[in-house]
């Protein structure tokens, strides 16, 4: 029962690793400060429209890119901005980006991807330590990083779709276009170089947006 218990442990410690790691990093190792009284009174407004919901809001100092990311559990969730969303961005663009981050809050999607890692990681140990055979872990192992990376992307295009069903499909789409461009970075569309990564492209993602928009999802 020993290795069972160690296991859970580990498995334990990786998902509180996945789910509050990013947090403390940021919190850590990048320039922030708060953001100032006219600042958060136009990003509340903001957050309303795009039904975003967090317990702090932080300002990514000295970063010329266009960023929106909420990081942290529920109870100690962080919105994270740079400065060119308060300062440069169109509204709508704001809006639909906090919408694609709010989506992403509803689906779930950290706590998923942060379990998916724990059951990796005890997976990994369980081989390494021969509590199981090398060939069912393996086979283990390759079956849940399967379809772990299939279930995240079906999460990440049900979180757009809870943006989509908030302020619009093409609003969303219009965001991340202009997100990107404005970032100097050309949304690319699925290939084999992406086929590991639990994230869909962003290009794969506008598309979607834009199907749903036209009618088609």
């Amino acid at each position: 029962m020993q290795p069972v218990v160690v296991l859970v442990g580990i498995g334990f410690l990786a998902f509180l690793a996945a789910a509050v790691g990013p947090l403390y990093v940021m919190d850590r190792f990048r320039d922030l400060r708060e953001p100032t009284d006219p600042e958060r009174a136009a990003l509340d407004v903001l957050r309303r429209e795009a039904g975003l919901g967090v317990d702090r809001v932080a300002v990514l100092e000295e970063e010329s890119t266009v960023d929106v990311s909420v990081r942290g559990p529920p109870g100690r969730r962080v919105l994270f901005v740079t400065e060119p969303v308060l300062n440069d961005l169109e509204t709508d663009v704001a809006v639909g980006l906090l919408a694609a981050e709010a989506g992403r809050v509803q689906a779930h999607f950290a706590t998923f991807r942060a379990a998916a890692v724990a059951v990796v990681v005890a997976l990994f140990a369980a081989i390494t330590t021969t509590a199981v055979g090398f060939t069912p872990g393996f086979t283990a192992l390759l079956a849940v990083g399967v379809t772990a990376l299939w279930a995240g992307r079906r999460v990440q295009y049900a979180a757009d779709a809870h943006a989509a069903d908030a302020v619009g499909a093409g609003r969303v789409a219009d965001a991340f276009e202009r997100a990107a461009e404005r970032s100097g970075v050309t949304p690319v569309t699925g290939d084999y170089s992406t086929w590991l990564e639990i994230q869909p492209p962003l290009g794969d993602r506008i598309a979607a947006l834009r199907r749903r928009a036209d009618g088609g999802e």
